[in-house]
Protein backbone atom coordinates (compact mmCIF):
# COMPACT_ATOMS: atom_id res chain seq x y z
CA UNK A 1 0.00 0.00 0.00
CA UNK A 2 1.53 3.16 -1.09
CA UNK A 3 1.38 6.11 1.23
CA UNK A 4 1.07 9.59 -0.27
CA UNK A 5 2.82 12.58 1.95
CA UNK A 6 1.38 16.27 0.48
CA UNK A 7 2.87 19.40 1.70
CA UNK A 8 2.31 22.93 1.06
CA UNK A 9 -1.47 24.94 1.29
CA UNK A 10 -2.42 27.83 3.54
CA UNK A 11 -3.65 31.02 3.34
CA UNK A 12 -3.34 33.30 0.02
CA UNK A 13 -5.51 36.36 -1.06
CA UNK A 14 -7.91 36.21 -4.27
CA UNK A 15 -5.63 36.80 -7.30
CA UNK A 16 -2.63 35.20 -5.34
CA UNK A 17 -0.71 32.08 -5.77
CA UNK A 18 -0.04 28.70 -4.14
CA UNK A 19 1.89 25.45 -4.71
CA UNK A 20 1.40 22.43 -3.18
CA UNK A 21 2.99 19.35 -3.49
CA UNK A 22 2.94 15.47 -2.76
CA UNK A 23 5.73 12.46 -2.71
CA UNK A 24 4.68 8.67 -2.57
CA UNK A 25 6.18 6.30 0.22
CA UNK A 26 9.06 4.39 -1.18
CA UNK A 27 9.78 6.42 -4.12
CA UNK A 28 7.73 5.32 -5.83
CA UNK A 29 5.30 8.15 -7.71
CA UNK A 30 6.51 6.96 -11.31
CA UNK A 31 4.34 3.60 -10.89
CA UNK A 32 1.06 5.68 -10.44
CA UNK A 33 -1.12 8.02 -12.14
CA UNK A 34 -1.92 11.08 -10.22
CA UNK A 35 -4.85 13.20 -9.12
CA UNK A 36 -5.94 16.36 -7.10
CA UNK A 37 -8.95 16.52 -5.73
CA UNK A 38 -10.36 19.22 -2.90
CA UNK A 39 -13.63 19.28 -0.54
CA UNK A 40 -15.60 22.33 0.68
CA UNK A 41 -16.98 21.57 3.96
CA UNK A 42 -20.82 20.34 2.84
CA UNK A 43 -19.67 19.13 -0.52
CA UNK A 44 -18.84 16.53 -2.41
CA UNK A 45 -14.89 15.72 -3.11
CA UNK A 46 -14.36 17.12 -6.58
CA UNK A 47 -12.06 16.11 -9.12
CA UNK A 48 -9.11 18.89 -9.77
CA UNK A 49 -6.35 17.43 -12.40
CA UNK A 50 -4.80 14.60 -13.41
CA UNK A 51 -1.41 13.61 -14.72
CA UNK A 52 -0.32 10.08 -16.30
CA UNK A 53 2.61 8.22 -15.17
CA UNK A 54 5.08 9.48 -17.61
CA UNK A 55 3.59 12.95 -17.27
CA UNK A 56 2.66 12.98 -20.94
CA UNK A 57 -1.45 13.21 -20.37
CA UNK A 58 -3.20 16.08 -18.19
CA UNK A 59 -6.68 16.38 -17.33
CA UNK A 60 -8.31 19.48 -15.58
CA UNK A 61 -11.72 20.27 -14.09
CA UNK A 62 -13.81 23.11 -16.01
CA UNK A 63 -13.57 25.59 -13.18
CA UNK A 64 -9.59 25.08 -12.58
CA UNK A 65 -8.63 25.17 -16.55
CA UNK A 66 -6.49 28.25 -17.02
CA UNK A 67 -5.59 28.61 -13.90
CA UNK A 68 -4.07 25.43 -12.19
CA UNK A 69 -1.22 23.17 -13.41
CA UNK A 70 -0.39 19.65 -12.16
CA UNK A 71 3.12 18.54 -13.65
CA UNK A 72 5.30 15.84 -11.87
CA UNK A 73 9.40 14.92 -11.84
CA UNK A 74 9.47 11.15 -10.60
CA UNK A 75 13.30 11.73 -10.50
CA UNK A 76 12.37 13.98 -7.62
CA UNK A 77 9.04 11.36 -6.31
CA UNK A 78 7.20 14.57 -6.34
CA UNK A 79 3.40 15.82 -8.11
CA UNK A 80 2.64 19.16 -7.56
CA UNK A 81 -0.45 21.64 -8.22
CA UNK A 82 0.15 25.14 -8.86
CA UNK A 83 -2.61 26.80 -7.99
CA UNK A 84 -2.72 30.78 -9.79
CA UNK A 85 -5.29 33.55 -10.24
CA UNK A 86 -7.01 31.97 -6.85
CA UNK A 87 -10.42 33.05 -5.92
CA UNK A 88 -12.25 32.41 -2.74
CA UNK A 89 -14.30 29.66 -4.41
CA UNK A 90 -11.02 27.55 -4.81
CA UNK A 91 -11.13 27.07 -0.58
CA UNK A 92 -11.20 23.35 0.52
CA UNK A 93 -9.06 21.04 1.57
CA UNK A 94 -6.91 19.44 -1.35
CA UNK A 95 -5.85 15.53 -1.41
CA UNK A 96 -3.29 14.24 -3.99
CA UNK A 97 -4.43 10.50 -4.67
CA UNK A 98 -2.70 7.64 -6.88
CA UNK A 99 -4.74 4.85 -9.58
CA UNK A 100 -2.99 1.78 -11.06
CA UNK A 101 -5.04 0.72 -13.73
CA UNK A 102 -5.09 3.81 -16.26
CA UNK A 103 -5.98 7.57 -16.47
CA UNK A 104 -9.18 8.45 -18.91
CA UNK A 105 -11.98 10.95 -19.35
CA UNK A 106 -13.72 8.41 -17.95
CA UNK A 107 -11.54 7.27 -14.89
CA UNK A 108 -11.30 11.09 -13.08
CA UNK A 109 -13.32 9.90 -9.95
CA UNK A 110 -12.88 10.02 -6.55
CA UNK A 111 -13.61 6.00 -6.72
CA UNK A 112 -10.86 5.57 -9.24
CA UNK A 113 -8.58 6.76 -7.21
CA UNK A 114 -7.87 4.31 -4.29
CA UNK A 115 -4.92 5.79 -3.07
CA UNK A 116 -4.99 9.46 -0.77
CA UNK A 117 -2.27 11.56 1.05
CA UNK A 118 -3.82 13.20 3.99
CA UNK A 119 -5.01 16.40 2.75
CA UNK A 120 -3.90 20.21 3.27
CA UNK A 121 -6.07 23.26 3.77
CA UNK A 122 -6.09 25.75 1.08
CA UNK A 123 -7.78 29.30 2.10
CA UNK A 124 -8.29 32.08 -0.05
CA UNK A 125 -9.61 35.24 1.18
CA UNK A 126 -11.46 37.95 -0.17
Amino acid sequence: QVQLVQSGGGLVQAGGSLGLSCAASGGTLNLYHMGWFRQAPGEERAFVAAISRSGTTTYYADFVAGRFTISRDNSENTLYLQMNSLNPEDTAVYYCAANTWGLTTATLKSQDFPYWGQGTQVTVSS
